[in-house]
């Protein structure tokens, strides 16, 4: 970390920053506040221990959902007038003038008959994901020998890309390039995830989706499956394998611009934006 410190402390020293804005990068908080550039962090997973009590401290701002209780920030130094909170997810935000692209079911040659279910692995390179959890691998095995299911996984790292091809079942999908995530999400009609974002996406976008994150839930997490946008799941064959319809969608968007007046208000008041 140290050398990351002072590589970027180089890079920006002479650049006249106004502000530094960052999504969990205790990196960057830390050096714009050695540099004595104003700072807004933001992030939706609160136990993240070391990264937050770092990045959080160092921050002009600390953006967060409302989802996240107050007193779980405190511990990092996150309290009023440094913390400010908006609702709903920061992915209700970002997706709110997405349209999905209805090209990449076909170019995939996806059955349009068939259950599409879109998987995402656990996040085996995170920190705060250390113990294995059997319950994706099982997930995955009951549906790729369902032929009434195309499994579809986007594996995080090339070893998890071959481990799902060694499986060699008959419903899985493994691409051999890019994808756009986000559409296929958006036309797939369940999703299976490990992770945050691709939970969260799924959820903004109207989309059923379970998690088998095996860590401890964050606030937002907790909140989505008070609101019955997120499932846990326990057993494979509890999942709920039918074709959704449009009606079966509901979207939630909100305004970007408003999000963003929350980041620039690290910025003095006599500074002007852009």
């Amino acid at each position: 970390m140290r050398s990351r410190l002072h590589n970027l402390r180089a890079w920006a020293r002479d650049r006249e920053f106004n502000l530094a804005l960052a999504h969990g990068s205790h990196e960057l908080t830390l050096t714009a506040h050695r540099l004595g550039i104003p700072s807004s962090t933001t992030f939706d997973y609160e136990w993240a221990w070391l990264q937050h009590q770092l990045g959080c401290r160092a921050a002009t701002r600390v953006v967060v959902p409302d989802s996240i209780p107050v007193e779980r920030l405190a511990r990092y130094g996150a309290t009023p007038p440094k913390l400010i909170q908006y609702p709903g997810l920061k992915e209700e935000y970002y997706l709110s003038d997405f349209e999905p692209d209805p090209g990449v079911r076909q170019s995939f040659g996806l059955d349009p008959e068939r259950v599409l279910v879109v998987l995402r692995p656990p996040p085996d390179v995170s920190l705060y994901h250390r113990h294995s959890n059997p319950l994706f691998p099982q997930t995955l095995n009951h549906l790729g020998s369902l032929d009434s299911v195309h499994a579809f996984v986007l594996p995080r790292t090339e070893e998890q890309r071959d481990y799902v091809r060694s499986l060699a079942l008959p419903s899985v999908i493994v691409p051999e390039r890019a994808v756009d995530a986000q559409s296929l999400i958006a036309l797939s009609d369940l999703v299976v995830s490990a992770g945050g974002t691709m939970n969260r996406e799924a959820a903004a976008l109207g989309v059923p989706v379970y998690t088998t994150y095996g860590g401890r839930l964050g606030g937002v997490d907790e909140e989505l499956i008070r609101q019955g946008r997120l499932r846990p799941l326990t057993d494979p064959r509890a999942l709920d394998l039918h074709k959704r319809t449009g009606a079966d969608s509901t979207r939630t968007r909100r305004n970007p611009a408003e999000l963003l007046q929350l980041l620039l208000s690290a910025l003095p008041e006599d500074t002007e934006p852009g």
